[in-house]
């Protein structure tokens, strides 16, 4: 009979997925994994397997949790215009807040591994598909409630936010936050 473990599998993800999203996957080592959940490299891999397979899990949390975040932005009183702004201007004071921004971890895996590990890009489209439901969701609200007209094609609309997510988390590495508000204001506009 093993040891039992004397760690939290749930928090030990959400430290890995941390590291991963601050170094990379590749510029993240076992050690590194060690250090940051404080759990020996022995235990995380007989957890959960492998370096791969952690990282998978610490995506399936970064999803989880954007999507929670996503959708309670979203759903809070305001036209749908107010809500999709509020939640972008959100996104780019969480990265500006930081040191060192460190954009979207579905976009850094995307350009990481996205010609070497179908299974990554899964689990990315999977984030990024549940983005653009959640838009397209509140753009038809915001047409049902009269604050977006009936002409705006929402799922289109909704892609093209989608986009400005990804290049906005982008951007907050290079650029500061006058320019990422013009970049949401004329998003927002379409609506």
């Amino acid at each position: 009979m093993g040891r039992p473990k004397n760690f939290d599998p749930d928090v030990a993800v959400a430290q890995a997925m941390e590291t991963f999203w601050t170094k990379g996957y590749a510029g993240t080592s076992p050690a590194d994994l060690a250090e940051a959940t404080g759990v020996g490299k022995g235990s995380l891999y007989h957890t959960f397997g492998s370096k791969r397979e952690l990282f998978g899990k610490a995506l399936d949390r970064y999803g989880e949790g954007g999507s929670a975040m996503t959708e309670a932005f979203l759903n809070e009183p305001g036209t749908a215009k107010e809500r999709i702004r509020a939640y972008l201007m959100r996104l780019i004071e969480i990265d500006l807040s930081l040191p060192a921004p460190r954009g979207c971890l579905a976009a850094n895996t995307a350009l990481e591994l996205g010609a070497t590990d179908p299974e990554a890009m899964r689990a990315v489209q999977r984030m990024t598909d549940a983005t653009i439901r959640l838009f397209t969701e509140r753009i038809r609200k915001g047409q049902r409630d009269g604050d977006v007209a009936k002409e705006v094609d929402a799922e289109a609309q909704a892609h093209f936010l989608m986009n400005t997510v990804v290049g906005l988390r982008v951007m907050t590495q290079t650029h500061d936050a006058p320019v990422l508000h013009r970049i949401i204001d004329t998003a927002v506009a379409g609506l």
